[in-house]
């Protein structure tokens, strides 16, 4: 069992940046695969980014060049860098992680074992 605890939500102005975190539980989060993904409501759960445990990196097309996803393994935390943020990223940002769930599975949320509560970010005009 692992569990996810998100931090870092808040509101920022349409161009703005925010750092998002994700402390887990277990040391063993370095052999796991983790990612973010965002709900919306009526859109459902959306893959954001992902890393798996090799460090190799995914990310939806959509924030290429302006997210990055790292993690810092000797703190058991994840972190998420969100850059030019716009008003269509406002979301609730999920941590999750999955001990066999390859990171490309960006666009399977529901291969992801483990979920945090969320974090709201709101991006305005």
């Amino acid at each position: 069992q692992v569990q996810l605890v998100e931090s870092g939500g808040g509101s920022v102005q349409s161009g703005g940046s925010l750092r998002l975190a994700c402390a887990a539980s277990r040391s063993s989060s370095s052999r796991y695969s983790m990612g973010w993904f965002r709900q919306t409501p009526g859109k459902g759960r959306e893959g954001v980014a992902t890393i798996d445990s090799t460090g190799s990196t995914y990310y939806a097309d959509s924030v290429k060049g302006r997210f990055t996803i790292s993690k810092y393994n000797a703190e058991n935390t994840l972190y998420h860098q969100m850059n030019l943020l716009k008003p269509e990223n406002t979301a609730i940002y999920c941590c999750a992680a999955s001990y066999d769930t390859p990171g490309y599975f960006l666009d399977r949320p529901y291969m992801w074992a483990y979920w945090g509560q969320g974090t709201q970010v709101t991006v305005s005009s």
